[in-house]
């Protein structure tokens, strides 16, 4: 291979969750004030957060951090952070921030951010996994590699929340596995070596990449890649598709919203959970009800249909208990002999 002819590994992208904000500054303090790439950072924050930039900003004295704004051209040596509640997009050149649908209920998303610096620079490319619960960026590593980047992920027993890079390990071929406090020098080796060539992109991706750009979706279009599965999106109602690359268990609904198996999973027991919540105080306000109604009949003289409601009252409480304690049981905690504090 002809190295003159092949750029260096200038873009560098970086994802992380909880835990993630320690070895982000001692990675970022690593790396030289010369550094010939730039550097792009999607942390999960609230929707109305600021606080990230003059965090990382006061602990990197050395290279200028920016928060990344829409149509922004990408310089050397620069730092990007991405802004709550958009996605932050590499072209060719210019960054763009998308309104497309959240990704694993967040946005700015990892995955978006990594598979959208795998489509407009390919083998360029060098993405970062950090610490973080479930399972978000997996995936986008996954687009980075595909596409002839380089995956790095902090060593999971050195991070603070270690889903994320077990995930990553898991789904990927990873090229290195570094302890946070030496990602830096890690980094600042890699950007000096050339890339490999260039290599086409899977229309997935670039499909994805369109999606959180906030491109149109609908079944016509997640038909290319994606098969219908019987999963409901619990942001919208619509029904999910699952998708067909990759190692990483993933769904997209018809409007968009992306979630990984993991995620997706958290979300149907928080719903479980809060759907048998509801039918154990339906069905204890239900026996409580026939009980009154059976002492009602009794004092009336009619035994008969005393009897049967007092039959249907303790049916209902068997089937009350019978959800205690799965309610219980999803808790992680055992059932106690008695009832529940406010049960009859």
């Amino acid at each position: 291979m002809d190295t003159e002819q092949v750029p260096n590994r200038s873009i560098v992208v970086i994802g992380g969750s909880s835990g993630a904000t320690a070895p982000l500054k001692a990675l970022l303090n690593g790396l030289p004030a010369d550094l010939a790439a730039a550097v792009f950072v999607a942390l999960h924050v609230p929707a109305r957060s600021s606080g990230i930039l003059a965090t990382v900003a006061s602990a990197v004295s050395h290279l200028p951090v920016r928060q990344a704004e829409d149509g922004m051209a990408i310089e050397p040596g620069n730092v990007y952070l991405a802004v709550p509640d958009r996605h932050l997009i590499l072209t060719r050149g210019r960054i763009l921030l998308g309104r497309g649908p959240r990704e694993n209920l967040v946005r700015p998303a990892i995955d978006a951010l990594f598979r959208s610096a795998a489509a407009a620079y390919g083998s360029q490319v060098i993405g970062i996994v950090l610490s973080g619960m479930l399972n978000d960026g997996a995936a986008g590593l996954e687009a980075i590699k595909r596409c002839g980047g380089v995956a790095l992920v902090q060593d999971p027993d050195d991070a603070l929340a270690d889903e994320m890079p077990r995930s990553a390990l898991a789904a990927v071929d990873v090229d290195l596995t570094v302890p946070g406090a030496r990602l830096g020098d890690v980094l600042s080796d890699l950007v000096r070596e050339p890339a490999g060539w260039p290599r086409p992109v899977p229309p997935d991706i670039q499909l994805e990449v369109n999606i959180a750009a906030g491109e149109r979706v609908d079944s016509e279009v997640m038909q290319r890649v994606a098969d219908p599965a019987p999963l409901t999106c619990p942001q919208c109602g619509g029904v999910m598709s699952e998708m067909r690359e990759g190692n990483t268990l993933r769904y997209r609904c018809q409007v968009g919203h992306g979630l990984t198996a993991d995620v997706l999973a958290k979300e149907q027991e928080a719903t479980v959970d809060e759907a048998m919540r509801t039918a154990l105080r339906i069905i204890g306000e239900r026996a409580e009800l026939v009980s009154r109604m059976a002492r009602d009949a009794r004092g009336a003289g009619r035994s008969a249909i005393a009897d049967t409601y007092e039959e249907r009252a303790q049916e209902y409480r068997r089937y009350a208990e019978a959800i205690r304690r799965a309610v219980l049981k999803s808790m992680g905690s055992p059932a106690p002999d008695g009832p529940l504090e406010g049960e009859g």
